[in-house]
């Protein structure tokens, strides 16, 4: 980084993301980069602010996450409060020394996933797919590795995708996410 600035310049708000926010597919923020993030690690989680689980980060001693930071242009936070509403944002620093906001569900809002509020595929495929083309494969393991609580039902919605930001993925990108939930052992059914 040559300035204060992701671009170099005076210092602009920037997000760390770590779950579909890796997808530059879903969204158009400037100034997208890959980066670090030292001292978390991604978890499924529920709210009952959503019908479904998705994933949140939470401090973890230790681990180190991958992602993408992106800015926000005059700090307009309103879309991506919006988009991420069942979070809170968190003031954190990046490997490379960049000021982000991460967000993250609150421990007191947040629950387990459960059959009644599952992972749906559609979400996770998409997720996948932006560290399979930020990161690669090595990436991918990156993100199963550093993502605590695959212990939960995941709704398999991919023919009719549930998750308003989803992507289609290609063939092989699909085998690499079924090999990865099938070596975790990961529940995948087709009922809600």
């Amino acid at each position: 980084m040559d300035g204060d600035g992701m671009d170099g310049s005076a210092a602009e708000p920037a997000f760390f993301g770590y779950g579909s926010l890796v997808n530059r597919a879903t969204h158009d923020y400037p100034g997208a980069r890959p980066a670090r993030l030292a001292g978390w690690r991604r978890v499924w989680v529920h709210t009952a602010l959503r019908p479904v689980a998705f994933l949140s980060a939470e401090p973890a001693a230790g681990v180190e996450i991958d992602g993408l930071a992106a800015l926000v242009p005059g700090g307009d936070w309103a879309a991506l409060d919006a988009r991420e509403y069942a979070y809170r944002r968190h003031p954190v620093v990046t490997g490379d020394g960049r000021a982000v906001q991460v967000y993250a569900v609150p421990e007191d809002g947040a629950a387990r996933p459960s059959a009644r509020h599952p992972v749906l595929l559609s979400y996770l495929d998409t997720v996948a797919q932006g560290f399979l083309r930020e990161f690669g494969r090595d990436g991918l393991a990156r993100f199963f590795a550093t993502t605590a609580g695959w212990d939960v039902p995941v709704l398999d919605d991919r023919a009719s995708p549930r998750y308003p930001r989803a992507q289609g993925l290609t063939g092989a990108e699909r085998a690499l996410v079924d090999a990865r939930l099938a070596a975790l052992s990961v529940r995948v059914t087709g009922r809600w």
